[in-house]
């Protein structure tokens, strides 16, 4: 006699809607209050449910943080996946550039969830660190060494150049407030993100190219 395990049941439209109410209210949470400070009961508040509707639909604050984090690697890797070894690799490594520098402006939140989760040593996110991520990171980086290598662009460590993009990057959205503040009024609109663009453009791309 054989047995037949059952397929997991598909989400209805309605169960998917409460499931992306309740991330997007838990983003908020967490970008302002970290892991530690945040609650279930503060999440639920921010989703308008109660507290017992929104574990129907999670188990509890690490299975939301995860399914936020998990999600935001995805989103944040995409750039990095898009590095072509086939293209030019200035014009690469400044899209790539200009990419970061829009997920800056466009997703702060998420950034600010992701640097909470590293200042506090990556303790729910470890794996994907030392899997997903470390993966990607090493291929792209022996797609920069293979350039370096065929002279189409100075030599680097072509891990710490990764590194240096993201912090610049990431300090748009990280640092916003701070960012803001000390440019003033008239150059601290939309538009320090083109500022910052060009000046970055400049730092390594041009720093980039072969002597």
């Amino acid at each position: 006699m054989t047995v037949q395990t059952a397929a997991p049941r598909r989400r209805t439209r309605i169960q998917i809607e409460k499931r992306e109410l309740i991330l997007e209210a838990a983003l908020e949470v967490f970008s302002t209050h970290g892991y530690r400070g945040a609650t279930v009961d503060q999440i639920a508040e921010a989703a308008g449910m109660s507290k017992p509707n929104l574990l129907y639909y999670f188990k509890g604050k690490e299975d939301i943080h995860t399914t936020l984090i998990s999600r935001l690697l995805e989103t944040w890797l995409a750039p990095l996946k898009e590095l072509d070894d086939i293209g030019d690799p200035l014009t690469e490594l400044r899209s790539y550039i200009r990419r970061k520098l829009e997920m800056a402006r466009d997703y702060p939140r998420e950034s600010r969830l992701f640097a909470n989760e590293m200042l506090q040593g990556a303790p729910r996110i470890t794996p994907m660190l030392e899997g997903e991520l470390k993966t990607l990171v090493d291929e792209k980086a022996e797609v920069i060494k293979g350039w370096m290598r065929a002279g189409k662009v100075a030599r680097t460590d072509p891990w710490h150049l990764i590194f240096a993009i993201w912090a610049t990057t990431q300090h748009y959205a990280d640092f916003d407030v701070q960012v803001r503040a000390v440019l003033g009024p008239d150059r601290g609109g939309d538009g320090r993100f083109e500022d910052a663009a060009r000046m970055l453009e400049q730092l390594f791309v041009d720093g980039l190219k072969p002597r």
